[in-house]
């Protein structure tokens, strides 16, 4: 492939690299991962409340990895809230898994940010035959892409198998017992997807600028080692 080619292919997932290390840490600050609406279960039950009865016991909750917002319906208006999860929620919610997310976000900015610097490196200047070259290209995107996949994986398991909207909802509540009623995911956990996705591009993008994918010459400069050592 011409120079020039490869050049733009090069300058393309560099630019897609550093939209993808900007999107992430943008993301990880904001509390738009989650929204949904929370029951007072409690409230409900007293009254009996059923149909368009339970509006008057629907609350609103919205949260990110860092801090979010609670408002709490028992029937008598609404108590909004703000809360952290560093330090407030400490004891509530599964601090291993939730700092988990937060590492793997912040190896996708850094990761991201070196795949970028590597692309154009690749583009415009003389790489080395290591992991400042072809490898290292390959290596970059895989662990990008890789934990921008777990972030979604372990966020996705923190919300629905240890019921991370129950815990916040129910926290420091003595009175009521509140339930999740409705969630999905919101713009910052999306966005994420995207950045997994671009990653995915950038694999393509290397194998059409003329770069082999790894251990595959290798695999067949074996195969025709062996051959040659057959005829003998």
């Amino acid at each position: 492939m011409p120079s020039r080619q490869k050049q733009l292919l090069f300058s393309t997932s560099g630019l897609l690299g550093l939209c993808c290390a900007l999107t992430a840490a943008v993301s990880t600050g904001l509390p738009l991962w989650l929204r949904g609406a929370v029951l007072c279960r409690t409230g409900a039950e007293l009254v009996n409340a059923t149909g368009a009865e339970l509006d008057q016991f629907l609350g609103e909750l919205q949260y990110g990895l860092f801090s979010g917002h609670r408002v709490k319906q028992c029937g008598l208006g609404g108590r909004p809230s703000r809360f952290s999860f560093f330090p407030d929620l400490l004891s509530a919610i599964p601090v291993g898994l939730h700092v988990s997310v937060i590492f793997f976000c912040g190896v996708v900015i850094v990761f991201s940010s070196v795949a970028t610097g590597f692309f154009f490196f690749n583009a415009f200047g003389r790489p080395y035959e290591t992991l400042q070259g072809p490898m290292g290209l390959y290596l970059w995107t895989f662990i990008s892409c890789l934990c921008s996949c777990l972030v979604m994986i372990l966020f996705a398991s923190e919300v629905k198998l240890h019921h991370l909207s129950d815990r916040i909802a129910n926290f420091n509540e003595v009175n009521f017992v509140f339930q999740t009623y409705t969630e999905h995911y919101d713009r910052s956990f999306w966005l994420f997807f995207l950045v997994f996705l671009l990653h995915s591009l950038n694999f393509l993008l290397i194998r059409l600028a003329g770069i082999q994918f790894p251990f595959q010459e290798s695999k067949e400069a074996d195969l025709s080692g062996g051959a040659a050592d057959l005829m003998y």
